[in-house]
């Protein structure tokens, strides 16, 4: 029995002395954070959206059968558990007179339709930081959209199609002096990506070999709020084989802008931002970009492009007190068209070209206990489709058609 005890004494002696050297030198490895998120919503029509209508954009327009009665104005009921999420926090020893710090983040969302539950990246990415400069490098939000100003709604689409909402793989300088700073990024596409000929992918961007580049300038006003500004430039090269069988390397670029704020007074907070975007379809918004009628070759079938202008405008204000909190969201997305003339009868890779403008009014009400969160929201959004389109895209004979979502969550935070 003592040779028992003393063996024991030995095994555990060794850890013993191995955490007292060790007290005092800061943790390395990785905490695990997330949450589990229940949404039961209802529609009151049919909705263009993504993952069974977890994720919605806008109202379906109408669509009459033979007796004039519209068949996208049934109503439909999901409930769906995607959404949960975890995060690794990971910190490691300090490199290159840096702190270092990682996240790993996924969700049950999926890649596509088809792989609704599958579990997918969201973010992945390392930091570097000085005294006054930070490099990240990985998978981030993209940066028109501002991680610490965003619509904080109970709906997964985060404000879509109003606020731009993208991850990307990406390579971001930031310095900062004193209360400005500067972001110089230049990031890719992988999930959120441009449509062409192909569809939905990232080689329009791969193939013209210039990343995505964004400069942003944002001033802080104490810890809660903050102004700033940014621009952002995309290439892309939409095909390198026409349809008649001729080398082609026709390139597009695109410009978008956008200019923000956050204000908080008391338990009061106002958040704003406006954007103005150029082929924004792989952010999750109206537009794209589509053939130009001029200079078309039509015996090698070379061909150039011209943008999708779009403007979006949101804003958000909420409250707490005590265990609740309240706010509403608005936001409105206007459809400008092409600057030049669209080649008739062309095929056009862009979202919501039969639409003038989207409008969304959605209060919310959330109670929340320790860990747990129990949130009612309310989406009223409307399009205004349009009967006709001109050769410069901008529609006309407009309706609208509304929608109302009724959404109950239930959150459970770890």
């Amino acid at each position: 029995m003592k040779i028992k005890k003393l063996l024991l004494i030995l095994s555990v002696l060794p850890l013993y002395v191995f955490s007292q050297d060790n007290q005092d030198k800061p943790a390395f490895g990785i905490k695990f954070t997330g949450y589990v998120k229940n949404d039961i919503n209802f529609d009151s029509r049919q909705t263009v959206d993504v993952r069974e209508g977890h994720f919605l954009l806008y109202p379906q327009n109408v669509k009459e059968d033979k007796n004039k009665k519209d068949i996208y104005a049934s109503p439909s009921f999901n409930m769906l558990a995607i959404q949960s999420r975890l995060t690794g926090n990971i910190t490691a020893p300090d490199a290159f007179g840096a702190k270092t710090s990682g996240i790993i983040e996924g969700d049950f969302f999926g890649n596509a339709d088809a792989d609704i539950n599958g579990f997918r990246l969201r973010h992945a990415l390392v930091k570097l930081n000085w005294s006054k400069t930070e490099l990240m490098a990985g998978q981030y939000w993209n940066p028109l959209f501002i991680a610490q100003s965003f619509p904080e709604v109970i709906s997964f689409n985060t404000g879509a199609p109003f606020e731009p909402f993208s991850r990307n793989p990406q390579l971001r300088l930031t310095r900062k002096m004193n209360k400005l700073s500067i972001a110089v990024t230049a990031y890719s596409q992988r999930d959120y990506a441009s449509t062409g000929p192909k569809g939905v992918s990232s080689v329009y961007l791969r193939n013209s070999c210039i990343p995505d580049a964004n400069l942003l300038l944002t001033y802080a006003c104490g810890s809660d709020n903050l102004f700033g500004i940014g621009g952002d430039y995309k290439t892309l090269v939409p095909e390198l084989e026409t349809s008649k069988g001729y080398k082609t390397n026709e390139s597009l670029g695109s410009i978008s802008a956008t200019a923000f704020s956050k204000i908080k007074v008391k338990n009061i907070t106002w958040k704003l931002q406006a954007i103005f975007a150029q082929n924004a379809y792989d952010l999750t918004m109206l537009g794209g970009y589509a053939i130009k009628n001029t200079n078309y070759d039509t015996l090698t079938g070379i061909k150039e492009f011209t943008n999708y202008n779009i403007a979006s405008i949101w804003t958000e204000l909420y409250t707490t007190f005590g265990k609740c909190t309240v706010g509403i969201f608005g936001g409105y997305t206007k459809n400008f068209g092409t600057p030049y003339n669209i080649l008739p009868g062309s095929t056009v890779y862009a979202r919501g070209t039969n639409i003038n403008y989207v409008y969304r009014v959605s209060p919310r009400f959330m109670v929340t206990q320790d860990k747990t969160t129990i949130g009612l929201e309310v989406e009223y959004t409307t399009a205004a489709y349009g009967k006709t389109t001109n050769s410069l895209g901008d529609v006309s004979d407009l309706k609208e058609v509304s929608n109302i979502r009724g959404l109950l969550s239930f959150i459970y935070k770890f």
